[in-house]
């Protein structure tokens, strides 16, 4: 019995294509899930009062020169949009953090305690299937590295090929939940989360690209599994179709 085999080099050619869309994809859910830059935006918070020597744009001056004595008229100049100022946040699955004013650093607070209880489930279900996306997307790794380095035949080589590709095109399927699922949650948070919390304006940071930019490079590597798949099946039946033709042709057996 002989074994139809295809090309180890271009076999390995297309796994390896496959491998590297699948751990760029990996590197990218990682580095977005670890971060805290989902969502970027400012809030609008009244400016505190100057004391001592602080001046400037970030808070409120008085009129008078003494400002601590409590016998001195005191006015505020500031009116309207004057007494506020912007300050910068960004949210992420695990925390959100905004710039303290006047100061250096960042005020952290867990994202999960200012999602309503009401979207706390969705917000859960969204963390553990991003963790099964990253499982997934490494076993898939794993195995395509196991098929560029297996060589014994093309057969044993086509079934890691077949698990690689499930496990691809289900990481990909939960991660597209995942990121949709966040962004939801994100929504109804910005709609009804805490007052001191809530965002002026916002929009998607760049974790929030990297998270679908992970994505693409699933389906992408799923979709390259699957014609590598489909093109050395199509190359078996070939072979196959060669091989008998050739022993019709020696030996002369009718068809």
């Amino acid at each position: 019995r002989m074994p139809l085999s295809v090309p180890a080099a271009d076999r390995w050619q297309r796994a390896s294509a496959a491998f590297s869309l699948s751990f760029l994809s990996l590197v990218f859910s990682i580095t977005a899930f670890s971060s805290s830059y989902w969502c970027e935006g400012t809030r609008k918070v009244a400016k505190p009062f100057c004391t001592g020597q602080s001046k400037g744009d970030h808070c409120i001056r008085f009129n008078s020169p003494d400002a601590n004595s409590s016998n001195a008229v005191q006015y505020i100049w500031e009116t309207g949009d004057d007494k506020f100022i912007d300050r910068k946040f960004h949210a992420g699955i695990w925390y959100s953090c905004e710039e303290i004013i006047n100061e250096e650093g960042e005020k952290c607070r867990s994202f999960i305690s200012l999602t309503p209880a009401s979207d706390r489930g969705v917000l859960w279900l969204s963390i553990v299937a991003e963790l099964l996306y990253i499982v997934l997307l490494l076993t898939g790794a794993i195995l395509m590295s196991v098929e560029m380095c297996y060589y014994s035949t093309a057969i044993d080589g086509l079934k890691i090929n077949t698990f690689s590709a499930v496990v691809t095109v289900l990481a990909g399927l939960l991660g597209m939940v995942a990121h949709m699922m966040y962004t939801t949650v994100f929504q109804m948070t910005v709609n009804l989360g805490p007052e001191d919390w809530r965002p002026h304006t916002w929009d998607y940071g760049w974790s929030y690209c990297l998270a679908w930019a992970s994505f693409a490079c699933c389906m992408a590597a799923a979709v390259t599994t699957i014609n590598k798949y489909t093109k050395t099946i199509l190359e078996f039946k070939h072979k196959r179709q060669m091989l008998e033709r050739s022993l019709k042709i020696k030996y002369k057996f009718p068809d």
